[in-house]
């Protein structure tokens, strides 16, 4: 279990963990004002901080004292620049206003290592990306969580002979003591390093002469060693404080999951209903709390998802298939796959209406965009297919999948050697519980084509997604790029594929993925979420959630996040049947007309005026007995 380390206030929710988390620089009467506060600070609006997370042995993130932390800013260019601030500089501590390109494990680790002198971090965005990569997450993600162990698959596991994120320093699962913040506006990072050049800068090797500009960063915590620490401390809090605090939240958030055929959601299917699984992963990270734009490690794998069940839905004999198809965005996956864990786990207690034993075939789409020379990898697990029976059965997948693919030029689908593992995927949670028959579809056959995994620059530049820079937003939202069309093929052969996995055998040919709704989708996710189609398949109150940027795919502890919501309402949009309906009529469906209910209503209607009459009648013609006036008493006589 993962949790967030949390501060002051009760409201569970990034939102709330962030209204107390601000930046301030500190010029001494430098700035007009009405008061003193106005007079001190410039505060920065456009950061992204560094988080304090907790799993249930340790501790990594970042975070201040509970009062902030203040110290003389120090711009670090180049390396040489880190002397000053690691042994030179008389005015410790310092706050380092680093450059994004010297933002790597090995500068963190001397920055670590002088905690005395270095008050915080100030982190900018290397403009163009690195050029050699950069990603924060481990080389091998979700290491200890999978299929693979000491004890299974021995061979396989913690990613030996294949470092899938060989790039990877590992610093966003480090723990400093001190706060960072990225810093996302131009104009701000140059009022700090004018306000620096101005005051600090020293001159000759020199100090420089009071007063000096500094920063202040408050990102303070209160959850620290451990999940299960923080719990027990939030329970103490709860039980015995009259103002309980809460000291950590959760990492929540809902799966999308939608069905090609109606089910009954009130009970389970059958042993003997088979259902085909179609899988990806909505959730990205970054070393920063919420900036996970996920191009390739995310957005372009449910993108395609979504096109190709679009694609199927329109299939003409979708609707009589032998089997079911079942598409799943699971939420979470990035930490210790939060979203295929649950959704196992209510399979194997009877909580979801799909059981494991329901599940024919399993077919997961890993990171896509970044294909070399048309190829798309079929990775299987080694280890289940030492069963005779599940060999037998990724045999009939694989052959399966090559055949939907043989009239799709574009896509060059190759099978993997048996020496290789799994890539880290939601199919290996699945594989934990029972020997299913699945395949991961990636890019990449050995590490990760992506050099920017789960890191700040893994946007659409990543993934080659680019327009004219004459264009209108508008003309963008629309404009096809090459991407669009490459993930529209691979979105095709999943389509075809899962068509003929269900059982279809004759309309596979009519299964073809719209180029034009992978590049709205990508425009919509990757480079402004605040755009008209968008705007058109939310509900109204939804739509202040839609920025004029990318979406960012961070899981949090408020729920849903933006992205759940925008993928469950274009998965819908995508896949539902268009009625003609008013708004109150859709929100209330017993408004709607029925011919049915109109037949019924009208035979009511008739029964109510024929007893009417039938009373009527038998009234009048007893009137004389029910409303004769009574006689008058006779005389009494004793």
């Amino acid at each position: 279990m993962a949790a967030a380390g949390g501060g002051s206030e009760g409201e569970p929710g990034s939102l709330g963990l962030l209204r107390f988390l601000s930046v301030y620089v500190l010029l001494a009467g430098l700035c007009e004002g009405n008061s003193v506060e106005r007079k001190i600070y410039i505060p920065l609006n456009k950061t992204a901080p560094c988080v304090r997370l907790l799993n249930a042995t340790h501790q990594i993130g970042c975070q201040s004292s509970i009062s902030g932390d203040t110290g003389v800013i120090h711009v670090v260019e180049k390396e040489e620049d880190l002397q000053w601030v690691l042994t030179d500089g008389p005015n410790p501590p310092y706050m380092v206003l680093l450059e994004g390109k010297l933002f790597n494990r090995d500068t963190m680790e001397k920055l670590k290592g002088e905690n005395s002198r270095i008050a915080g971090l100030a982190v900018t965005l290397a403009k163009p990306s690195p050029a050699s990569g950069f990603s924060p997450s481990v080389q091998c993600p979700n290491d200890g969580f999978g299929i693979y162990s000491n004890s299974y698959g021995s061979e396989f596991a913690h990613c030996k002979g294949t470092p899938w994120n060989s790039l990877g320093n590992g610093l966003a699962y480090e723990d400093f003591s001190f706060p960072i913040f990225l810093l996302e506006d131009e104009n701000e990072t140059r009022v700090i390093k004018q306000c620096y050049q101005d005051h600090n800068l020293s001159q000759n090797g020199s100090a420089p002469a009071f007063p000096l500009c500094a920063m202040q960063l408050f990102s303070h915590m209160h959850a620290v060693t451990s999940t299960a620490t923080c719990m027990r401390r939030s329970f103490i809090q709860n039980t015995f404080s009259i103002n309980p605090e809460i000291v950590c939240d959760p990492l929540s958030d809902y799966n999308v999951w939608s069905m090609l055929k109606p089910i009954n959601m009130s009970g389970t299917l059958e042993p003997g209903d088979k259902v085909v699984v179609a899988a990806t992963r909505l959730d990205s990270r970054s070393f920063f709390w919420n900036m996970a734009p996920g191009a390739e490690s995310a957005v372009a794998s449910f993108v395609t998802q979504l096109a190709a069940a679009e694609a199927l839905q329109k299939a003409p004999d979708v609707t009589t298939l032998p089997h079911n198809v079942m598409f799943v965005f699971f939420q979470g996956e990035t930490f210790d796959y939060i979203g295929s864990s649950r959704m196992v786990y209510d399979m194997e207690k009877g909580k979801f209406p799909v059981r494991l034993e329901n599940i024919d075939s399993f077919v997961e789409l890993g990171q896509v965009a970044l294909r070399n020379s048309l190829q798309l990898w079929m990775h299987t697990d080694p280890m289940s297919q030492k069963n005779e029976s599940v060999q037998n059965q990724v045999e009939n997948l694989l052959l399966t999948l090559e055949k939907s693919g043989a009239d799709v030029p574009s896509v060059i689908l190759k099978r993997m050697n048996q020496s290789y593992a799994l890539p880290p995927s939601s199919l290996q949670r699945f594989l934990r519980a029972r020997n299913i028959s699945g395949v991961v579809l990636a890019d990449h056959a050995g590490s990760f084509h992506n050099s920017y995994y789960q890191s700040i620059y893994d946007t659409a530049e990543n993934i080659n997604v680019s327009y004219p820079a004459w264009q209108t937003p508008e003309e963008d939202l629309n404009f096809v790029t090459d991407t669009a069309k490459a993930l529209a093929n691979v979105a095709t052969v999943l389509g075809r594929a899962l068509y003929a996995l269900a059982g279809g055998t004759n309309s596979s040919h009519t299964i073809k993925a719209d180029a034009q709704t992978v590049t709205r989708l990508l425009y919509g996710f990757l480079v402004r979420a605040n755009n008209s189609w968008f705007q058109s398949i939310l509900r109204q109150d939804l739509r202040s959630y839609l920025g004029n940027g990318p979406l960012q795919h961070y899981i949090a502890v408020s729920s849903p996040t933006n992205t759940t919501y925008v993928v469950q309402y274009a998965l819908a949009n995508l896949t539902g049947k268009a009625t003609n309906l008013t708004r109150e009529q859709c929100q209330d469906p017993s408004k709607v007309p029925n011919e049915n209910k109109d037949f019924v209503t009208l035979i009511v209607g008739f029964g109510i005026l024929v007893f009417s009459l039938v009373v009527t009648y038998c009234i009048n013609a007893k009137a004389d007995v029910l409303f004769l006036a009574p006689r008058e008493p006779g005389a009494a006589s004793y």
